[in-house]
């Protein structure tokens, strides 16, 4: 087997253990690290691919986001918080200004990213997603009949 594909199947594990444990201690977060989980493993092995879409995790944190690129308010405001929380703590500690100036940029392109990049839903549209409704076309047909 291909000595990068096996590094990418690797990784994939150890994000996934991250965000399996970032599902349960609120400090660590697990959308990027299962996103990562889901490259990482699209790159390495379609079998593990494959696999990690049917689990728990997967179902729960990524499915809706990756079909529609939707989220909640309150997972956005989630991430977005935990996030800058985490950036903001990292710029203070930081003595290096360059990375100081980089850190405030990604945090920008975050916000910019949530705003205009993922739409914000309501919780009764998301239980909604995936769901088929019969076109109004289809119900006169059936009327007509």
């Amino acid at each position: 087997m291909n000595p990068v594909k096996i590094l990418y199947i690797i990784l994939g594990f150890i994000f996934l253990g991250l965000g399996a444990v970032g599902a349960f201690i609120p400090v660590l977060p697990t959308v990027p690290f299962l996103l990562l989980t889901a490259f990482f493993f699209s790159k390495g092995s379609k079998r593990f691919e494959k696999w990690f879409m049917t689990t728990k995790l997967y179902k729960k944190h990524l499915e809706g986001f990756l079909a529609n690129r939707t989220m909640t308010r309150k997972t956005k405001v989630y991430l977005q918080g935990l996030a800058t929380v985490m950036i903001l703590i990292s710029v203070y500690v930081v003595p290096i200004m360059h990375v100081k100036i980089f850190l405030l940029v990604l945090l920008f392109i975050m916000y910019w990213y949530f705003a205009f990049r993922i739409r914000t839903v309501k919780p009764a549209e998301k239980a909604m997603e995936g769901v088929i409704l019969p076109n109004e076309d289809e119900d006169l047909r059936a009327s007509v009949d």
